[in-house]
């Protein structure tokens, strides 16, 4: 206790789509205690808004992580601070709307959840999330039992590199942002789960969740193209996590999938 699934980028209406038709059934067979997710995309593909926020924490989530496209919906910056449930990305800068993280309570566990952004081919402004994860252990001792971090990072190295350097201080270092789940599933030697990409919750049959002509042509020519969110092939994807609350250990991590009833 706790068994947590992490949920990997939800992209656009196709992700909120299976999360509302698969997500209670989901919880139930895996017996999971707490969800967490990403809901950075889920506005057509970038961003979240206040009623997709509503949304997505009706399906069965308990608590919404964001990344880089966290500013990219006009007003939601006005709209975060009113969803304890929400956190943005701890490693901004403080002055910046919104929780560095969250606490969720799992039947009297208390599990805190926060995200770092990686800078390694990373555009926005972050401090280091090697000493901003650092930072944020620090200011959670005592106030939780226990802490997952998300890395939404591009590189798999800064992953990996901090997944090692919170080896045995978190019960699991979880990669997002890149949108294709990694078969690096495993348990460090300290306790602590990690895995590079939990992948991503929508549709497969695209590149990372957008339509796949417009992708290619601009591959091909340069030209600006616009990217709609794809519809076929759609999945949930994420990681579940057992963790054993006497040991301080987390004992398993293994990447979760499901498809759409119908392959649609």
């Amino acid at each position: 206790m706790p068994k947590i699934l992490f949920i990997g980028d939800i992209v656009g209406k196709p992700g909120r789509e299976i999360l509302v038709e698969r997500l209670q059934r989901l919880r139930a067979d895996l017996k999971v205690d707490v969800v967490i997710a990403n809901g950075e995309n889920v506005a057509a593909g970038s961003g979240i808004t206040g009623t997709l926020a509503k949304t997505l924490l009706g399906t069965g989530i308990d608590a919404i992580t964001l990344g880089d496209h966290v500013w990219d919906q006009r007003g939601w910056d006005d709209e975060i601070d009113d969803f304890p449930t929400v956190c943005r990305p701890a490693n901004l800068p403080a002055s910046c709307p919104g929780a560095d993280h969250v606490i969720v309570d799992v039947k009297g566990f208390k599990l805190a959840v926060f995200t770092v952004l990686g800078r390694t081919f990373m555009g926005m402004k972050a401090e280091c999330p090697f000493l901003g994860a650092d930072a944020m252990l620090k200011k959670l001792e005592g106030k939780a039992d226990g802490v997952l971090v998300e890395v939404h990072a591009e590189a798999t190295s800064e992953k990996i590199a901090l997944g090692w350097h919170l080896d045995g201080r978190a019960i699991a270092v979880l990669g997002t942002h890149t949108h294709v789940p990694t078969a690096d599933a495993c348990v460090l030697p300290k306790g602590t789960g990690f895995m590079c990409d939990v992948g991503m919750t929508g549709p497969y049959a695209s590149v990372l969740g957008r339509e796949v002509a417009p992708v290619v042509s601009r591959f091909l020519d340069g030209m600006p193209k616009r990217f709609e969110v794809a519809e076929g092939d759609v999945r949930i994807s994420g990681a579940l996590v057992d963790y054993d609350a006497e040991t301080k250990r987390t004992t398993k991590v293994d990447l979760i999938t499901v498809r759409r009833a119908g392959g649609r």
